[in-house]
C-alpha cells in the first residue's frame, strides 16, 4: 500500500517545484435546466387528440351513426363498455361513464387502459389504426389514411 501511495504522490512532488501541494484548477460548474422528455406514448396521445378533435374536449363526431363519438379522443359508447370490461377483468375498481368522454383526463385514462390491455407491445401504427378501425383494423383501408395523419402529427 505504501508503494502505491508513493507512486501516486511522487509525480506531484516532482512537478510542484519543491512544494508538497499542488494547486488544482477551479472546477467550473455549469448549471443547466433539467429537461424531462415526454414519454413516447404521450406523443402518440397528443397526435391522436389532434387528429380526432383538434384538442376540443367537447367535440362530438359521427352523429349520423346513432351513437356519436365524443371528446378529445372521439370515444364511442362501445369503447367505454370495453374499457369497463377490461377494468373488471383486471380487478380494477375504476369504471367509466358515457359522460366521462367529455373529460380529457378520463378519456386519456380510458385510452391507456385499452392500449395497455390490447396493444401492450405494439408499435404506434398498430395502436393508432386499431383505435380508428377496431379489432379488424388490418383489413380496413381507411385506417392507413388515418395512420398517415397521425404520423404527420408525430413528426411535427
Amino acid at each position: 500500500m505504501k508503494k502505491v501511495i508513493l507512486l501516486v504522490l511522487f509525480p506531484i512532488f516532482i512537478s510542484s517545484e519543491n512544494s508538497p501541494f499542488v494547486e488544482l484548477p477551479p472546477q467550473h460548474i455549469i448549471e443547466q435546466p433539467i429537461v424531462i422528455a415526454p414519454k413516447p406514448i404521450d406523443n402518440l396521445i397528443s397526435a391522436l387528440i389532434h387528429v380526432e378533435s383538434r384538442g376540443i374536449d367537447s367535440a362530438i363526431g359521427d352523429k349520423h351513426l346513432g351513437e356519436p363519438s365524443i371528446g378529445v379522443l372521439q370515444i364511442r359508447p362501445i369503447m367505454v363498455r370495453e374499457v369497463n370490461r377490461i377494468c373488471k377483468k383486471l380487478g380494477l375498481k375504476q369504471r367509466f361513464t358515457l359522460k366521462d368522454r367529455f373529460d380529457r383526463q378520463k378519456s386519456i385514462h380510458m385510452f391507456t387502459i385499452w392500449k395497455g390491455y390490447h396493444h401492450k407491445d405494439d408499435n404506434f401504427e398498430a395502436i393508432a389504426r386499431s383505435w380508428n378501425g377496431g379489432p379488424r383494423w388490418r383489413k380496413i383501408k381507411r385506417t392507413e389514411k388515418y395512420w398517415d395523419k397521425v404520423e404527420k402529427q408525430l413528426n411535427n
